[in-house]
């Protein structure tokens, strides 16, 4: 079998982004402008969500989400340890405490049952990860926190263009936030998008991501001359440039043949690789899976191969894999911050040891899929 190179990741533009970049740099304005705007109109119709913000990351939409709670010191919000540390990271930042709620060992999201558990008088929200593009079972996730005021808070990072019950995911919940780095499903380099049906929110929200200030730049400059602006609250340096929205809308508009190409991949994984000793994550019914991972649990107990070992093995045959992830209470910080974790998340940590992720993209080839398949069945058949 000839050696090829197969990269973890290739983001797929073409000449569309080409011109619309080309057509922003010429228009005189590349920061938060016009373009911005059209991207996030555009964004809250594909979504069905009535408000949508435009940011530099779905991390600082994490951050102006927890924001909007009031959270003081002491109150506490529920995740997933399975998921990026920038979900847990704003929880602490935001001033309150993180809890973690076990995964299921099936699906690999977040466990409802575990959620009820972990829930008490001083929860103030729930922050369900989408992993891989799986949506969480949200319906009991809702009714929960609905029947006790805890607000939700959807981490859908891996999920744009992701469906529950028929619906996308974006305006479900109290809030959704959206990442558009340049591994996503669909790409502005570096960007985020934040979505709610609160107006209030959004009201509050809007200026938070630019300083505080009443007015954003493209709107004191533009509409007939400068005007003033004034701070009611301080904020941050989160907005998005019309540079990165120009890539948004093009990349927006190819998000359903993006889709299907990352769900012919995924298919055709699954069939290849199911009778290995792996996991591949079961999906719940009636949704729609975006795909932005394919993840493999390895079974530690028909395996000899460890998944370090195994990742090595496949980068020696030219093929680019990944973690997703190292659990949160694996890292320094949070076992200082909750060092009985090991014991109270067995199946995360059973999975955080085991998991590997392959390629999958829209322009991963057949024979560079039928090339990552044959690499490993060789090995883990070995």
């Amino acid at each position: 079998m000839q050696q090829r190179q197969v990269p973890f990741h290739k983001y797929s533009f073409n000449h569309l982004e080409e011109s619309a970049m080309i057509e922003t740099l010429r228009s005189g304005w590349i920061t938060r402008g016009p373009k911005v705007a059209e991207f996030e109109t555009a964004f809250a119709d594909y979504t069905s969500a009535k408000h949508a913000l435009a940011l530099n990351s779905c991390t600082a939409g994490l951050h102006l989400a927890l924001i909007a709670l009031n959270l003081q010191p002491g109150d506490e919000v529920i995740t997933t340890p399975l998921t990026f540390v920038a979900t847990v990271n704003m929880i602490v930042r935001s001033g309150a405490t993180p809890v973690l709620a076990d995964i299921d060992p099936a699906t690999l999201n977040i466990s409802v049952k575990e959620i009820e558990k972990k829930i008490s008088a001083k929860t103030k929200a729930i922050i369900p990860v989408h992993l891989a593009g799986q949506p969480c079972d949200m319906q009991p996730i809702l009714e929960l926190a609905r029947s006790k005021e805890i607000i939700v808070i959807e981490d859908a990072a891996h999920a744009t263009g992701t469906e529950y019950h028929g619906q996308r995911i974006g305006a479900i919940s109290d809030m959704s936030v959206f990442s558009f780095y340049a591994n996503k499903n669909i790409t502005t380099g570096e960007g985020g998008m934040l979505t709610t049906n609160h107006p209030e929110w959004d009201e509050r929200l809007r200026p938070l991501s630019l300083h505080g200030l009443s007015k954003d730049a493209w709107k004191r400059f533009s509409e007939g001359g400068f005007k003033t602006y004034l701070v009611e609250e301080p904020g941050f340096k989160y907005n998005m440039t019309d540079i990165q929205a120009a890539l948004g809308l093009v990349q927006l508009g190819k998000s359903e043949d993006f889709l299907e190409k990352r769900a012919q991949c995924a298919h055709f994984y699954r069939k290849e690789l199911q009778e290995l000793p792996v996991h591949i994550p079961t999906e719940i019914p009636n949704i729609r899976h975006s795909h932005h991972l394919f993840m493999l649990q390895l079974n530690e107990q028909k395996l000899s191969i460890s998944r370090d070992q195994l990742i090595d093995q496949l980068h020696q045959r030219g093929i680019g894999s990944a973690v997703h992830y190292f659990p949160i209470h694996f890292h320094p910080f949070y076992q200082r911050l909750m060092p009985q974790a090991m014991q109270e998340l067995p199946y995360a940590t059973r999975a955080g040891q085991n998991l590997i992720s392959l390629p999958i993209y829209p322009d991963l080839s057949q024979e560079d899929q039928n090339y990552v398949i044959q690499c490993v069945k060789e090995i883990l058949n070995k």
